[in-house]
């Protein structure tokens, strides 16, 4: 029984770590196979020096190696007894747990044991199987850290489960701080617990298949859109291709039209041209005919050629011939002008029809099929075409929003009048309520709307000195009189300052001053996907004056800040009615 409880080291290579192999001792005492310990002295034989890789006696010359006749006869009767070591994937390694009881290099345990504390490898946990004293013993899978199953008070094993505290305690707890708590064995509650553990892994395993499930639709469903989309591509770009083909068609007649006439009107000139200058050369031949004759001294020749040559030329030799000095194709250019005007209103309105058609159609849905606060995916995926920018007034005004000014953040020198709508800057201090939203210092004030993600369109009047229109995010700083209370002057708003006689263009503090006549009314347009803020003039036309362009994250709120003109007058801003 005793060689049972031998260590498999005594047994080992130093260097191959394995059961010994035609046994060799040196000479300072240590057993190596031969193969081994010769390799290692093959590699300094260029040195003449060699030593015992254990304890680094060295020796010279080079020892001569004997097998040791004790040692292969030990080796060989372990080997018929069964008692050779395990193989070298046993040995313990990173994540394994170590036997407690190996010396040396530890095997890896297979098996602890509750009541010794303790892991053991093959070897050493046989007692707990043969002896006697060790049946009462609880052996389970070798697990680590087994301070872990110690109550930390009484230092006794885990054996019991308090449902009223949910943990884990010893008997001791149970006649002491747990002893009117809820308690059963730890066995008990495992098999509660373990019956839930199996409802909650079905619940997952069909929650796993549901979601393979919708991938695989979506798969699917990516696919068709894909074809769907090549096809609907490949079509659009035929029937376009076709438009401009048709287009280039009629370029190619209008082109072959006006050089058709150009053509036939230069050769009937021409024509003209060449019978006028040969009327010129039959007259200027009579014309010296007829000086020759008036030089004569003749009377008698003078008076026999007179009458045939002064005879008047008839009248169809000279004809009457119109010329246009002012020729052009004015009208074929306005005719052009206007079926390029007519075009690009009939698709802008097909586009427009296109584009709904286009975001009506659910291109890709993304959602759970059931409220899960564990696993939840609540995404919509939606792709528009871009609608034109507006051209004129009427355009714009088809995204006009009604807004208004909102009393809480007015500055109190500020007075809301015509349903908060207008806004007078006065002298007299209004008697508004403290409120965390206005501005106490700058005299400013914002409207309750916040526009996001759309196309907004409003018109402002100014009279009586100058104001600054513009937009904000909500964070504005509301409080006292630094450049982050100003619209303009932060990162988190965009303005225009208007006098009257100047336009100055702010944000972050820059400023860009702009060069355009001054017009009472001042159009706004913020398309907020698109990233563009801009303001115009509004009169017959409309004259752009700036435009900010940039990537909107939060909404914006359109706000005013009002300036006083001279020491009498009041500074008044209006929110337009747009019909």
């Amino acid at each position: 029984m005793a060689s049972n409880l031998w260590s498999q080291d005594q047994f080992s290579c130093p260097v191959c770590l394995d059961l010994l192999k035609d046994p060799v001792t040196t000479a300072c005492g240590h057993s190596y196979c031969m193969g081994c310990i010769k390799n290692c002295w093959d590699q300094t034989d260029h040195t003449g020096v060699y030593s015992c890789p254990q304890c680094r006696e060295t020796f010279t010359p080079r020892p001569v190696l004997r097998r040791n006749t004790m040692l292969v006869e030990v080796v060989e009767k372990l080997k018929k007894t069964g008692l050779n070591p395990p193989p070298a994937q046993s040995y313990a390694g990173p994540g394994d747990v170590p036997c407690d009881f190996c010396t040396g290099r530890k095997f890896k345990a297979v098996k602890s044991c509750l009541t010794c504390l303790a892991s053991y490898c093959e070897t050493h946990v046989k007692p707990h199987y043969e002896g006697a004293a060790f049946k009462r013993h609880k052996l389970i899978n070798a697990i680590g850290n087994l301070e872990q199953m110690l109550c930390a008070e009484h230092q006794k094993v885990l054996e019991v489960f308090c449902r009223t505290d949910q943990a884990c305690i010893c008997l001791l707890c149970t006649d002491e701080e747990h002893k009117s708590h809820d308690t059963v064995s730890a066995e008990a509650e495992r098999i509660v617990k373990q019956k839930q553990l199996g409802e909650t892994q079905t619940e997952i395993q069909q929650r796993i298949q549901e979601r393979l499930k919708e991938i695989e639709e979506l798969k699917q469903a990516v696919e068709s859109l894909k074809r769907s989309a090549c096809i609907e591509i490949k079509e659009s770009e035929k029937i376009f291709t076709e438009l401009i083909r048709s287009i280039e068609k009629i370029h190619t007649e209008v082109i072959e039209l006006i050089g058709a006439n150009e053509k036939a009107a230069v050769n009937q000139a021409e024509g003209r041209m060449k019978k006028l200058e040969q009327q010129i050369a039959e007259l200027r031949r009579r014309n010296a005919e007829l000086k020759q004759l008036s030089e004569t001294e003749d009377h008698i020749h003078f008076l026999q050629n007179f009458q045939p040559l002064c005879a008047p030329p008839e009248a169809g030799d000279l004809p009457s011939v119109t010329v246009n000095t002012d020729i052009s194709f004015g009208a074929v250019r306005k005719a052009v002008s206007e079926l390029k005007d007519h075009i690009e209103d009939f698709c802008k309105g097909e586009l427009v029809k296109i584009t709904t058609t286009v975001n009506e159609t659910a291109l890709c849905t993304l959602g759970s099929r059931r409220s899960d606060r564990r696993f939840k995916v609540n995404e919509v995926a939606v792709y528009s075409l871009q609608a034109p920018e507006p051209r004129n007034r009427a355009e714009f005004l088809k995204y006009s929003c009604q807004l208004t000014l909102d009393p809480n953040t007015a500055n109190r020198e500020l007075c809301l009048s015509e349903g908060n709508r207008k806004v007078t800057r006065r002298r007299e201090t209004q008697r508004y309520p403290d409120h965390s939203e206005r501005f106490d210092s700058r005299s400013q004030v914002l409207c309750r709307e916040g526009l996001s993600g759309t196309r907004c369109y409003w018109e402002i009047e100014c009279s009586e000195g100058w104001a600054s229109i513009g937009v904000t995010y909500k964070g504005i700083s509301r409080k006292g009189a630094d450049l982050s209370c100003l619209l303009g002057c932060n990162d988190k708003s965009w303005c225009l300052s208007c006098s009257d006689s100047s336009y100055t263009a702010w944000h972050n503090n820059n400023e860009t001053a702009i060069t355009a006549p001054c017009c009472p009314r001042i159009g706004v347009y913020l398309d907020f996907n698109a990233g563009t803020l801009s303001f115009y003039g509004v009169s017959d036309t409309m004259t752009l004056l700036h435009r900010f362009q940039n990537t909107f994250t939060e909404p914006l709120y359109p706000g005013f800040r009002l300036h006083w003109f001279d020491l009498f007058s009041d500074s008044t801003v209006t929110i337009c009615h747009l019909n």
